[in-house]
């Protein structure tokens, strides 16, 4: 099944009701359609192809649903870029995906002005299956970032099983507020949407001043979020969820302490889940049946999960991704007799609910978006003046944990003359905001094994003390 079959119920079968509201506006399912259908012919125009690559870099906004669902419908690959990455980070993706366009926000407002000159006639694209729809760029063990290659089985079968078992429909009013260069918020928000025909509103942006007023205002169903969003909600008024039937959390760990306090305050459990860039969603808590706290539910419908090498989590099933974009050994070694090694350590309980133990690198998890300490520690080599760097995730009760970096000056160098204040603008002039580390620590040197290997677990101690 190719995205375009699966979203078709919607766009052609519900043409005349509204599917969505944004920036103050609604919009049918068909004038939705019509829209990516100019879209795909300016794309056309411009000489993309089915199979063609296409870069994107922008926020939360209509014309970039147009986009997406131009490449779906014509089998060009969408490439999406966080839009908190610099020009730095960007740089590699481009590189490495070598898009035919790379489109970001300014050149996308005008892209559409000039698609809305166009007719609204849908391509026909030769596609199956098993055609790639998006790469999606995420990071292995060693920093060196990777482009997950999704097919249209891959997010179809996800998003078929999210609606059976989170039980979305067309009845549903569904908030979006996740990133759409993001699976979260693409391959579960933007596919659900268009999957079940239920009523979205896109924000651009989760705003932690104006949530309760867009919750009373808009008055959802169903809401996707991080933990970093519902920690917010916290301070909300219980009203908001009064219309509410499922809250949803994933991205990373949600404490149990929030999940009981949001209880309390709201009357709802939060349905935790897991997945991950190459496999979609994992397991999910039910939806009807016990939530527990702390984990993260129960293989869904069609997916293998086992615990291999100390407990490491193994999986198969359609949601699978093939491999990773133009990496053959970096995909053989993510695959074990057609299983995919998430690197995610895990226990299992008696009845089946699955229990995550962190990682077996040393990703760190912050407000739901992945740090590769590595990519960071590279960075910091670069400064005058540091010969050593280590950065390591600390607990954060906001964003689930902080990233916080030990420096050592060069020889010479007295660690209490180290201009901190200028190593923090450095990093934030050339990482995204949230990779930004935010407390420096300079030290004599770092704890180092025989062989040479960092003991990051000592500066986790010591980072917690400070």
């Amino acid at each position: 099944m190719t995205l375009t079959d699966l979203f078709e119920p919607s766009l052609a079968g519900r043409r005349d009701e509204v599917g969505l509201e944004w920036s103050g506006r609604t919009y049918t399912f068909g004038e939705i359609d019509q829209r990516s259908n100019r879209m795909a012919q300016l794309l056309l125009r411009r000489g993309l192809q089915t199979g063609d690559r296409l870069c994107v870099q922008a926020p939360n906004c209509i014309e970039l649903i147009d986009l997406y669902l131009a490449c779906v419908k014509l089998g060009v690959i969408f490439v999406p870029i966080n839009v908190l990455y610099k020009d730095r980070e960007a740089a590699h993706i481009t590189s490495d995906a070598e898009p035919s366009a790379f489109v970001q926000e300014d050149e996308l407002a005008a892209m559409t002005r000039e698609a809305l000159l166009l007719e609204p006639e849908r391509p026909r694209a030769r596609l199956s299956g098993d055609s790639p729809a998006a790469i999606v760029y995420t990071s292995g063990t060693t920093g060196t970032s990777k482009g997950a290659v999704l097919t249209h089985n891959n997010f179809a079968s996800n998003a078929l099983n999210l609606l059976a078992c989170w039980q979305i429909t067309a009845q549903d009013r569904f908030l979006l507020v996740l990133p759409l260069f993001h699976v979260h918020g693409l391959g579960n928000g933007l596919h659900c949407w268009l999957a079940s025909g239920c009523r979205m509103r896109l924000e651009e942006r989760f705003d932690h001043q104006a949530a309760a007023a867009t919750f009373l205002d808009y008055r959802p169903t169903l809401f996707f979020g991080v933990p970093t969003i519902y920690v917010r909600l916290l301070d909300a008024a219980p009203e908001i969820a009064a219309s509410m039937r499922l809250f949803v959390s994933g991205s990373a760990p949600l404490a149990a302490q929030v999940l009981d306090q949001f209880r309390q305050r709201f009357g709802h459990v939060i349905l935790e889940r897991y997945g991950m860039t190459e496999a979609l969603m994992i397991t999910s808590n039910p939806c009807q049946g016990e939530r527990r706290a702390g984990t993260v539910g129960q293989p869904l419908p069609g997916i293998s999960v086992r615990l291999r090498s100390g407990g490491e989590v193994y999986v198969r099933g359609p949601n699978v991704f093939p491999g990773y974009w133009r990496r053959d050994q970096a995909t053989r070694d993510a695959f074990d007799d057609g299983w995919f090694r998430t690197g995610d350590l895990a226990e299992c309980s008696a009845d089946g609910y699955y229990t995550l133990r962190g990682r077996k690198t040393d990703l760190i998890i912050s407000g739901g978006l992945n740090i590769y300490p590595r990519e960071v520690e590279e960075l910091l080599l670069e400064y005058p003046g540091v010969a050593d760097a280590a950065v390591v995730g600390v607990p954060d009760p906001l964003r689930g944990e902080l990233p916080v970096a030990f420096v050592v000056p060069r020889e010479g160098f007295d660690p209490a003359n180290l201009d901190l204040t200028n190593l923090d603008a450095f990093c934030r002039d050339r990482l995204a905001s949230f990779k930004a580390p935010r407390r420096f620590v300079a030290v004599e040197r770092l704890p180092r094994t025989a062989l040479g290997k960092v003991q990051k677990h000592l500066l986790v101690d010591q980072a917690k003390s400070l």
